[in-house]
Formats: C-alpha cells, sequence, structure tokens
C-alpha cells in the first residue's frame, strides 16, 4: 500500500494520535460537504508513546468503539505515520518518461534518500508538475515509511473490523484540511501562515505559503504538562485532571496559578519554534498563526499568543462551513473541531 492516495470508495478518516482516536466521515452536499459521522475516544495510557503503537489490542479496541459510538458503516479507511515516521523528498524527473519507465526511476532515487533497505519501506510517489523554468523535468514527490509503522496501523484498523485503503504521512494530511481554512483567513492568498498543532506531548509548527508547507517542525511541549500540573496540585487522576481542563470544575485557583503560566509557556514555545523558522530560511515574520490540536480550544490561548508574539491569531476549525449530518451533535463537534486538522485531511481524501 503506498503512502499518497489513489481513487477510491468513501472512507472514514482515523487519526491516532497520542491520546486518543478522532474518527471522521464526510460526504458532498451540493457544492458544500456534510459531517456525516464523527468521534473522538481517549486512548489509555502509553497504548501510542512518542507517535509509534505501542499497544496495537488497545488501539484497536478504541477504533471499535469510536467506529460504534460515531454510527458509521464504513469499512474503509484513511489513515497517516507521522511526519517523523516519514522520509518526503521533491526529485525532478525527465518530463518525458512513461509511467512505468517513472516508476522504475524514483525506485532507484529513493534507494539514494532513503536509510534503510527498500524491501523494509512501503514508498509511493506523486507527480507534481512541470519543474519552474524547466519544462522538461517534472517535480516529483516521494514518500516512504518503514513498513512496519504502516502495518501496525492497518493491523490496528482491521483489529475494529476496517479495512485501510489509504496510507497518508501526517503533514499531507495537514494540508489538505488546510485548504478549507485558507480563504477564511484575515490575509492574502500567498500570505505566509504558521499553523501550529499542539498535541498531548508534541507540538508541531507547519508553516504555510499558497497552501504549500514551507517548513515543519516539532517541539516537545503538549497539554501534556498542564495536565500533569493538575494533577500535582489537586490530587486528580490524570483522567479526571485532563476532563476538567476540558470541561471546567477546577477551583477558582486554576486560572491564576495553573492555566496562566501554561498558556504563556505554550505561547513561548511558538516564539521558538518561529525562531527556528527564521533562522533558517528567507523571512523573517509569519502573518498569521492558526491553533490546532487539543490544546487549541484552551480558553484564552489564541489571544495570549496574539498578544505575545503580536502576530493575528485564531483557532482552526476545518469544518466550520460543512453542514452537519442528523447524528452530530453541534456543540460537542464545534469544541472537538481544532483537533479535528488530520482527520479532515484523511476524510477528504474520500473525493480525490
Amino acid at each position: 500500500m503506498g503512502l499518497i492516495p489513489r481513487r477510491h470508495s468513501p472512507l472514514i478518516g482515523v487519526d491516532i494520535s497520542s491520546t486518543a482516536v478522532k474518527l471522521l466521515q464526510l460526504s458532498r452536499s451540493g457544492q458544500r460537504f456534510r459531517v456525516d459521522h464523527y468521534a473522538v475516544e481517549p486512548l489509555p495510557p502509553n497504548a501510542v508513546v512518542e507517535q509509534q503503537i505501542i499497544e496495537i489490542e488497545a488501539v484497536g479496541e478504541a477504533i471499535r468503539r469510536a467506529l460504534i459510538r460515531s454510527g458509521s458503516k464504513a469499512r474503509h479507511a484513511a489513515a497517516a505515520v507521522s511526519g517523523s515516521a516519514a522520509i518526503t523528498k521533491l526529485i525532478p524527473m525527465p518530463a518525458d518518461l512513461d509511467e512505468h519507465d517513472l516508476e522504475a526511476q524514483v525506485e532507484l532515487e529513493a534507494a539514494q534518500h532513503i536509510p534503510y533497505p527498500i524491501e523494509e519501506v512501503n514508498l509511493d510517489f506523486e507527480v507534481l508538475g512541470a519543474m519552474p523554468g524547466n519544462p522538461e523535468q517534472v517535480q516529483v514527490l516521494l514518500a516512504a515509511s518503514r513498513s512496519e509503522n504502516v502495518e501496525l496501523r492497518q493491523s490496528a484498523l482491521e483489529m475494529a473490523g476496517l479495512t485501510a485503503r489509504v496510507m497518508d504521512v501526517e503533514a499531507f494530511a495537514v494540508e489538505n484540511a488546510f485548504a478549507l481554512l485558507a480563504d477564511d483567513l484575515p490575509v492574502a492568498s500567498d500570505a505566509v501562515v504558521a499553523l501550529l498543532d499542539m498535541g498531548a506531548s508534541t507540538t508541531t509548527l507547519d508553516v504555510l505559503r499558497s497552501g504549500r508547507s514551507l517548513y515543519r517542525r516539532e517541539q516537545a511541549f503538549g497539554s501534556r504538562q498542564l495536565i500533569d500540573e493538575v494533577v500535582r496540585r489537586y490530587g486528580l487522576s490524570y483522567e479526571d485532571a485532563g476532563m476538567a481542563t476540558r470541561k471546567g470544575g477546577l477551583p477558582e485557583s486554576y486560572e491564576e496559578d495553573v492555566l496562566e503560566p501554561f498558556r504563556l509557556a505554550m505561547a513561548q514555545q511558538i516564539s521558538r519554534l518561529l525562531q527556528f523558522f527564521y533562522a533558517g530560511s528567507e523571512f523573517n515574520h509569519v502573518d498569521c498563526i492558526v491553533l490546532a490540536g487539543g490544546c487549541a480550544a484552551l480558553a484564552g490561548l489564541h489571544e495570549r499568543v496574539e498578544q505575545q508574539l503580536g502576530v493575528a491569531t485564531l483557532v482552526a476549525n476545518p469544518l466550520a462551513q460543512m453542514i452537519l449530518g442528523p447524528k452530530v451533535q453541534a456543540h460537542a463537534l464545534a469544541q472537538d473541531a481544532p483537533a479535528l486538522m488530520i482527520a479532515t485531511g484523511l476524510a477528504l481524501r474520500s473525493f480525490d
């Protein structure tokens, strides 16, 4: 199975993160997309560690529960390997190669760029178009991941009764979902946009221009720091602490003593990630910051980031312009939407 999708029947997007499984199924209604089914199901601690599946049965069971809760009857899925588990490379190729010769040439190139035996990897490629300024060559995007990364996700899906039709790369799924946000941003279409996906243990910066990724970097910082502090300070279980940060019910001191220091720390982490980008590129600013992931909906976070960094900042909602199906609860979806970027990008593969 390749890493870049081909045409296929409708499917459900399955995002396996370190703390939860997120499912999303879309359809078309006229010119708009419709959210037909979705669910977020928590994972046990350490079932997924550093974006690697450790307890495959626990992940498979969580997907099965999420599928039941979502009400979806889909049996085909799109999932993704993490950016750190994938190798992507843009390579130039002669434009006059037929499909068979192009595939053979890509395999030869892949062997030079991939630090594993070629028989131990899943790879795929996509022709993006002519090389700028050189019509005799085309740009080919090569994507590869070790077969075990792909197979673990396939197996977890199979345990839930799903067949993996597409195995993508998370960064490509994010780009796909970002296209739904781009027109609603308060900046020009060719603006430089920083998209921060803030998960439990990792914050990932994607810098995009005209919908294409310019830069990607991960930082080990996320909502786990906030939850750990709630556990330590208020004596709650990890599960109860996570629930309380989302739903409320913590003592009055929480806002000033715990949440505000975390918001400030997150703003500093984002600033640090951007400094790495500026240091390694021709750019010295971004035009807009978009916050995604489980952290993004924290009260006051986007205002704090905007204040600290002096850049217009908003919270991602890739589903904002979509119609909701009868089984979807609007309030719950609105809360979860910032964390559904990858699931949205995967669900959109139904329409490739």
